[in-house]
């Protein structure tokens, strides 16, 4: 598995999951990758490093509490607020997104009607993942059952 760091012509960084350099290639001259934040097609390498993931744990270990309740609010009252690393943020979200499927049931072209039968109640609720046509997740959207797309690194969808 190949971890390429990407990028938009808007500037946007985000990772891409491959099964090789070729499978990138085929991707982008398909064009089948695009930037998460805005869509954009125009996506290209950049300079990676290798990931040692000790970034993750500092950043734990270094954020401020801000869900602590009246106590820590109080004691922060006199500090200036820090805002947070961006980079930090879209790690940070990426890998809520990485957990988050790999912990769902893979339902593959069923999800639209597993889906459904969730929303109904006909079988419990429970975090799933699988494919949907553009047109099948604005259908649950409309049908007010929430859907989230989860581009370039997977073309799975998550309920």
């Amino acid at each position: 598995m190949k971890v390429l760091d990407l990028r938009c012509q808007h500037g946007h960084a985000f990772e891409g999951w491959f099964a090789s350099e070729q499978d990138y290639q085929d991707q982008l001259h398909r064009g089948l990758l695009q930037c998460p934040l805005c869509g954009d097609s125009q996506v290209h390498k950049t300079l990676s490093a290798p990931r040692i993931n000790l970034g993750a744990r500092r950043m734990q270990e270094t954020a401020p509490d801000v869900l602590a309740g009246p106590d820590a609010a109080n004691a922060q009252e006199a500090q200036t607020p820090t805002i947070p690393d961006p980079a930090h943020l879209q790690a940070a979200l990426q890998q809520l997104a990485r957990r988050a499927v790999a912990r769902a049931e893979d339902v593959g072209q069923r999800f639209a009607d597993e889906a459904r039968r969730m929303h109904r109640g006909e079988t419990p609720e429970r975090a799933i993942k699988g494919q949907a046509s553009a047109a099948e997740a604005v259908q649950l959207l409309e049908e007010g059952i929430p859907v989230l797309a989860l581009p370039p690194a997977s073309t799975e969808t998550l309920h």
